[in-house]
């Protein structure tokens, strides 16, 4: 007799199984008070719940967090799939898939354009259309290894109050990246506050303008630096100035920091511990909406492309099309009947695409991985048209 299968969107009332799900799937405990926390951030932050169902108990979950990204300075709708999980008993039966399906075309619905995603496997996310996105370069650096203090001419002064200074300064910085978040107040008060403890220190340029801020903490002789937030070589000198002013504390700095961070070079011994590490992962839900908001490079003349992209979880996105850049920049996606004789056709699946116009791989780097396929003088013109953008996400959900 088969099963029968429901997905159903949650609410309070689901709560109970859901937590007792997550904290089996990701091995934690929370005490009764953390739970009752915890119901007042499932209730409160915008999200879709999705539960599966199995003849009437409760067998998996997914939940698609209401977010919005930065990609090229502008903001996007995004869904950011967590919590994903299911009970063993009902694993390898095809449940998980069917969440991730039914999500994309609820995220397609909601005007959700792009999705993101930490995984437990890359390889198992890939299969679902999701690619890799950004990286994080870690630093662990020795106290005898520290940037040099220089004197600056504004002040740093530790800030206790609540994140309303900082919001703003975080925002001018993560819109200069691909992939940032957009952080609402919530996001400040439930992840921020919980996932980045310690303490607070803002620079102050001499016109009493906020330029930049860390939230750090110190144990067992090791500074952490949660986040490092600068918006001029002014205050990145003044903020690597003050942690130095803890080396008589600690025998080690440990900092993540965006891919493209070059404060190696800026030492005078720059051998220090450097780790790249494939962070989250990407993908656009509807391609057509999605470049209709895209900002190519702005160039003398129009570029007029054909893509042959395959996407097989939203069908939606399969299919044969006129990529029409404008010399602005701004650009459409135009369906048409598949030819295959067509010149300047370029090839590739959704993943692929999302890393290229993220900025994560440029389209001539995937050519030589035999990930995008076409004519060269194609690739060439769509390469030539992606804005150079750094990928970089400091959260996690």
């Amino acid at each position: 007799m088969e099963n029968t299968i429901e997905i159903i969107k949650m609410g309070a009332e689901h709560y109970d199984e859901s937590m007792a799900l997550s904290q089996f799937a990701f091995q934690y405990k929370k005490t009764e008070e953390e739970l009752e926390q915890g119901k007042e951030q499932f209730l409160s932050l915008p999200a879709d719940r999705w539960a599966v169902y199995v003849d009437g108990k409760y067998a998996a979950q997914a939940t698609v967090l209401q977010l919005e990204t930065y990609i090229g300075g502008q903001r996007f709708a995004m869904g950011g799939v967590a919590a994903v999980a299911t009970w063993p008993e009902y694993r390898r039966q095809g449940l998980v898939a069917k969440l991730l399906v039914h999500s994309l075309k609820e995220m397609k619905a909601n005007g959700q354009t792009l999705s993101f995603l930490h995984p437990f496997a890359f390889g198992f996310y890939r299969k679902f259309g999701w690619e890799t996105y950004t990286d994080n370069k870690i630093y662990t650096i020795k106290s005898d290894f520290l940037p040099a203090r220089v004197p600056y001419k504004g002040r740093i002064e530790r800030y206790s109050n609540n994140y309303e200074l900082l919001y703003h300064i975080y925002e001018a910085y993560a819109a200069q990246f691909n992939g940032s978040l957009v952080r609402s107040e919530l996001w400040w008060k439930y992840y921020i506050s919980k996932r980045k403890p310690g303490q607070i220190s803002v620079y102050f340029d001499q016109n009493n303008q906020a330029l930049g801020y860390i939230i750090y903490e110190v144990k067992n002789s090791q500074l952490f630096v949660h986040e490092f937030v600068s918006l001029s070589e002014e205050s990145r000198k003044a903020l690597w100035s003050f942690i130095s002013q803890h080396d008589s504390m600690i025998n080690e700095v440990k900092i993540t920091v965006p891919s493209n961070d070059n404060l190696a070079y800026l030492l005078p011994n720059p051998r220090i511990h450097q780790e790249i590490t494939p962070y989250f992962m990407a993908r656009i839900v509807d391609a057509e909406a999605f470049i209709e908001k895209y900002t190519f490079d702005n160039q003398m003349e129009e570029d007029k492309l054909y893509i042959d992209l395959t996407d097989s979880c939203a069908p939606w996105n399969t299919g044969y099309y006129l990529l029409h850049i404008e010399p602005s920049g701004r650009a459409r996606l135009h369906r048409l009947e598949k030819n295959e004789g067509k010149e300047m056709t370029i090839k590739m699946d959704i993943g692929t695409l999302t890393a290229v116009l993220l900025g994560y791989l440029r389209p001539l780097q995937l050519a030589q991985m035999e990930r995008i396929e076409g004519q060269s003088t194609a690739i060439k013109r769509l390469h030539s048209r992606i804005p150079e953008r750094t990928t970089y996400l400091p959260d996690f959900f």
